[in-house]
């Protein structure tokens, strides 16, 4: 085969530190389209980012040119640096530790996207504990 095919979809969830209602509606789509830059800095291309107080959701395209424990890393790492750096709160700005990554079939996508632009609603009705809970027992633990 000449050319590489790289087309897995990526459902990417990561909160912020003692999940902490740290994104503010103020700077929430500054921080979305500087961590959609990232992504498309590391050649992932983004169908959709949004999120609410606590924690946010991506659906990218993977690259082949990094890993995705890079992308989640490099994601959080300097989105954190960037928010401190201009001063959005009053206090320190962090992600959690973790980050969740699930593949996504092409059939599901859209389904996927809707789900993440519709977050404010859905979080009226279950927490993002709980949420994250259930991704974790539909996907099961390695």
């Amino acid at each position: 085969m000449p050319h590489s095919l790289c087309k897995v979809w990526i459902h990417g969830i990561f909160g912020t530190k003692d999940r902490m209602n740290l994104i503010e509606s103020k700077f929430k789509s500054e921080l979305i389209g500087h961590i959609t830059e990232k992504l498309l800095e590391m050649k992932c291309k983004v169908r959709v980012i949004d999120g609410t107080e606590d924690h946010v959701h991506c659906l990218f395209l993977m690259s082949n040119d990094v890993t995705i424990s890079h992308v989640f890393k490099d994601l959080k790492g300097e989105s954190s640096h960037w928010v401190n750096q201009n001063d959005f709160l009053k206090v320190k700005f962090a992600w959690q530790v973790g980050y969740g990554a699930f593949s996504v079939s092409e059939s599901k996508v859209k389904m996927v996207e809707k789900y993440i632009r519709n977050q404010r609603e859905h979080h009226w009705k279950i927490s993002f504990q709980e949420e994250y809970d259930r991704f974790i027992a539909l996907h099961g633990r390695i």
